[in-house]
């Protein structure tokens, strides 16, 4: 059998082709590590600068809706006699979106209203056992959407009433007539604070919490605001998409 016998030049040359091999292979990894990772980053931001497509559950519109026709962004006083409604502010900024089959965009040009109690639990512009309220307008108005699906009301944090935890109520309309209507929530620990300090504080203890209220049970997990506390009240934040088809 013939033997074979590599020189000393052969073998230091076979080992300088076998290190650049491997040294040229971990750059490869390396740069295509960079590529999934710079994709990464460009997704994630991408996905963080689309509207908010979420869609949510549709509830009872309740007893004391009152279509005004009021447009307006601050809704806390009573436009009759000018008084303000009195509570920690309460900034509401709604982000509404039309659903499509392959995209979520913005809806602009759709009315929001809002409506609620104010801190001692009594509606405006209705008559029941709480008050008679007829010709007052306080706590309720719409706005329409911007071109970003933005709409954005300064109001109170509502107060509460016997058989309800505390809620808002809204309803979004489009010229074609599409109509959604429910209802926003907060959290408990935050009502229960806000509660303690006056004008709440003279009503007393509430007597519903969400987990009790029979309306907030059929999909007011859902609902709930986003809050953010600040130096002059809270700011609730709340994305909807909405499927129109």
């Amino acid at each position: 059998m013939q033997r074979f016998r590599l020189s000393r030049r052969h073998l230091l040359g076979m080992i300088r082709a076998i290190a650049a091999a491997s040294l040229v292979g971990c750059i490869g990894r390396k740069a295509d590590g960079d590529a999934i990772a710079q994709t990464t980053t460009q997704t994630t931001s991408q996905t963080v600068n689309q509207p908010g497509c979420i869609v949510r559950p549709q509830q009872t519109e309740g007893p004391y809706f009152v279509d005004e026709r009021l447009n307006r962004s601050d809704i806390r006083s009573n436009p009759a006699d000018g008084t303000v409604k009195e509570g920690v502010p309460l900034r509401l900024v709604f982000q509404v979106s039309q659903v499509g089959a392959s995209a979520c965009t913005p809806l602009s040009d759709a009315t929001v209203d809002v409506w609620h109690c104010d801190a001692q639990g009594v509606y405006s512009d209705v008559q029941d056992r709480a008050a008679d309220t007829r010709g007052q307008q306080f706590l309720r108005g719409y706005q329409v959407t911007n071109a970003n699906g933005g709409a954005e009301f300064l109001t109170i944090y509502p107060g509460w009433y016997p058989g309800r935890t505390t809620h808002i109520h809204f309803k979004i309309r489009t010229a074609a007539g599409y109509e959604f209507t429910s209802q926003l929530y907060f959290d408990d620990a935050v009502s229960d604070r806000v509660y303690t300090q006056a004008p709440y504080s003279t009503k007393g203890q509430r007597n519903q919490t969400n987990a009790q209220d029979g309306i907030f049970r059929n999909g007011g997990d859902r609902l709930l605001l986003t809050l953010t506390e600040g130096e002059n009240g809270y700011v609730g934040r709340f994305e909807i998409g909405l499927e129109m088809a």
